[in-house]
């Protein structure tokens, strides 16, 4: 039973990711009482739970970090070009230490329930931690969903899972004191991000390791490296022009390599092949910036589709595996990997690759799975099968709104919201990175920055004038929702099915999540504030 806190807060914040930290810091400065819960057992978000071995951010080290305080930028320095789990979850700790921030927050309590009181004008919140552990019941007049755009694990419903007598385990749910493979038979279902870090690292511990294939993705050398003293000495001289120059990029980083705007039709087969090999030499995200074109031309996209397509063949021995690894879709309407030998593993003996596209995997057993008749006898199985990604954390924390309408029920033909920050019918309601904005296309640490900002002004604006209330205007809203369908059909990212439409999750509705264009959605935002917050009605 939960015991009901005294007192009204200002708000509260759910999620100790780098969102959720950043928001606390920010109403304690402006000096809201806020309370934090959040479902683990310390900060870090993502970086907590994600833990599996080759675990690495995407985005550089020098971009994926906060630019908030400069002398936190100045101070903390970065191994790697592109920093690994643990160093991350490092500098979550220490951000955290820094600025007091865990004294206000709750740890190892799931928010269970969220109820806006009509009458009251308030949210109650109700926890299963916290207050002795046996939960509590919070009322706030402000409440503020930071709880990541992946943080919601997808297990498929595998027929017999329960009886499969080996270990499982989740990439994004990971044991915190690690997994030793060595001598054992490990299946990996999924070849998605996750599993392309994994894969190397367990196959090098693994007695046999087999990689059940749904679908392939194309992944770039992630090319990482210590870092380069002097990069990091040039960057932190000119720190301001180079967060200015990466929030003008249209996923706010990448400043480290060019960006080119010429066409990819407009190159002779000579100078595309050089392009596309300087850049796949450059590694990573790099790539999609060889030509301007390529995320939003077929004909362009096919060229440097089929490029990667000749490198996972001259990589990977058996013409075979070679053939299952090349996916045939478009480049990049999936969120492109970055990997540590992916490709070479498959070289290795004891590896193998079983695709099960044509062949679903039937059922799991004792001894293992079973797919296209055949029954794979394993030790340990890896579900790398995702998240469900954008919505699966605002629903699993059962919302309601106005009139006791569910979250769920409003949203179950897609995300409706303006800004992608908030949603009608759900009052002083926040969701940092949520659907309709830049989020997963973005520097997600820029991305909660920006949004942490804009709640806590625009609360401090709400105070100073006197409003209890804000919600967004019905025509603001529908007019958002139409501009982020317009803004995503102009790309490809629509083409292909993949978690930016929730397409791997069964029964959800398939509509493109993010917004497309970070500078565009900053100037938005500039524009909403400078005219007293335009579409947002108060009360």
């Amino acid at each position: 039973m939960n015991n009901p806190s005294s007192g009204v807060l200002d708000a509260i914040v759910v999620g100790a990711g780098f969102g959720g930290m950043y928001t606390m810091h920010l109403l304690q400065q402006k000096g809201f009482g806020a309370r934090g819960f959040e479902r683990g057992g310390d900060v870090g978000g993502t970086w907590y739970w994600n833990r599996y071995p080759g675990c690495q951010c995407d985005v550089e080290s020098m971009e994926y970090s906060y630019q908030f305080d400069d002398d936190l930028q100045q101070e903390w320095n970065w191994s790697q070009r592109y920093a690994g789990q643990g160093e991350i979850l490092d500098y979550a700790n220490h951000v955290a230490d820094r600025f007091n921030l865990r004294d206000n927050i709750t740890f190892n309590a799931e928010v269970t329930s969220a109820d806006w009181l009509d009458d009251e004008q308030l949210w109650e919140v109700s926890t299963n931690g916290g207050a002795g552990a046996g939960g509590e019941t919070v009322r706030s007049r402000y409440f503020i969903m930071a709880t990541g755009c992946l943080s919601t694990t997808n297990i498929p419903d595998f027929d017999g899972l329960e009886s499969f007598e080996g270990d499982t385990y989740h990439t994004g749910n990971w044991p915190h004191d690690g997994v030793d493979f060595t001598g054992k038979r490990v299946a990996v279902i999924g070849t998605g991000s996750s599993a392309i870090q994994a894969i190397p690292l367990i196959a090098q511990q693994a007695e046999t390791l087999t990689v059940f294939q749904r679908t392939p993705n194309y992944t770039i050398p992630a090319r990482n490296k210590p870092m380069d003293p002097a990069v990091e000495a040039d960057i932190k001289a000119n720190y301001a022009d180079f967060r200015a120059k990466g929030r003008q990029s249209p996923s706010a980083f990448g400043v480290t390599y060019p960006h080119h705007m010429d066409s990819v039709l407009e190159a002779t087969p000579e100078e595309r092949e050089r392009r596309f090999e300087e850049f796949w030499g450059h590694g990573g995200f790099a790539f999609l910036a060889a030509f301007g074109d390529i995320a939003f031309n077929e004909e362009a996209n096919f060229h440097a589709a089929e490029f990667v397509r000749n490198k996972i063949r001259s990589i990977v021995d058996d013409p075979a595996t070679a053939e299952l690894l090349c996916p045939d879709t478009v480049l990049g309407c999936k969120r492109l990997c970055a990997d540590n030998d992916y490709y070479a593993t498959y070289n290795r003996s004891g590896v193998s690759l079983v695709d099960v596209s044509e062949y679903p995997i039937e059922k799991m057993t004792e001894p293992g799975l079973v797919t296209n008749g055949v029954e794979y006898e394993v030790d340990a199985i890896v579900f790398a099968t995702g998240f469900d990604a954008m919505t699966g954390s605002l629903f699993n924390a059962n919302i309601s709104g106005v009139g006791g309408l569910p979250l769920r029920e409003k949203w179950e033909a897609g995300p409706t919201n303006y800004l992608g920050l908030m949603t009608t019918k759900f009052p002083n309601m926040f969701t940092i990175t949520g659907p309709g904005s830049p989020s997963v296309l973005a520097n997600l640490i820029t991305g909660v920055e920006q949004h942490a900002e804009f709640i806590t002004n625009l609360m401090e604006w709400s105070r100073a004038r006197g409003h209890a209330v804000v919600v967004p205007e019905q025509e603001a809203e529908d007019a958002w929702v139409e501009r982020v369908n317009q803004r995503s059909n102009l790309t490809l990212y629509p083409t292909c099915n993949s978690w930016y439409l929730g397409s791997n999750i069964p029964g959800k509705p398939r509509v493109f999540l993010p917004y497309v264009g970070f500078p565009h959605y900053s100037e938005k935002l500039a524009d909403v504030v400078a005219n007293d917050y335009r579409g947002l009605a108060f009360g």
